[in-house]
């Protein structure tokens, strides 16, 4: 299904303040005009964007990084990711960067599988999803604040444990899903 543009349920934004600068995201406070006429008041969440990838061995491993997130006050099986380190930045450099810090791992094949945007409701997030294949193992350099390990699992059985609802980091979901289909379609 196509996202086609329907001018009859745009909003149109009137006023915009930044409330928040963080260094991971900026909080604005907006006016909207709806379509009825009627004024809404929005709180967006600005964030520079991210770049992620689900790195894929010749015997259809995939690498994970397991980490604790504040938000949610608990250690999730992610697929390794980071934010942009400005909104220019190339995507597919900072997914590179981003796999080889948190795993170690650099890769000779790269796919772009999707971007997606991960909380429209709020958020002006948007993270790009890769396939990464013929990898080769080096040394892995997380951020200083960054704690995590790096973990090797069958491709197959993540993608079993999302259908049974165990995983549940959205852009993990969604990439693994999406590199399950390529590396099968190719087959």
């Amino acid at each position: 299904m196509n996202e086609h543009r329907d001018d009859t349920i745009l909003e149109k934004i009137v006023r915009r303040e930044r409330v928040f600068d963080g260094l991971i995201l900026h909080i604005d406070h907006a006016d909207a005009i709806l379509p009825n006429g009627k004024i809404a008041k929005r709180e967006i969440a600005v964030h520079v964007g991210a770049s992620a990838v689900v790195p894929v061995d010749e015997q259809g491993n995939a690498y994970f990084v397991r980490q604790y997130r504040a938000p949610i006050e608990r250690v999730l099986l992610e697929i390794p990711a980071g934010k942009l380190d400005a909104p220019d930045e190339n995507r597919l450099l900072a997914a590179k960067r981003e796999l080889t810090e948190e795993t170690g791992l650099t890769a000779g094949r790269w796919d772009h599988l999707a971007d997606v945007v991960t909380t429209p409701g709020f958020s002006s997030e948007k993270i790009s999803l890769y396939l990464a294949r013929d990898l080769v193992k080096g040394a892995s350099s997380p951020d200083e604040d960054e704690f995590l390990n790096v973990e090797k699992i069958p491709l197959k059985q993540v993608r079993s444990e999302i259908l049974a609802g165990k995983i549940q980091d959205a852009k993990t979901i969604c990439a693994v899903l999406l590199a399950w289909e390529r590396i099968n379609a190719e087959k």
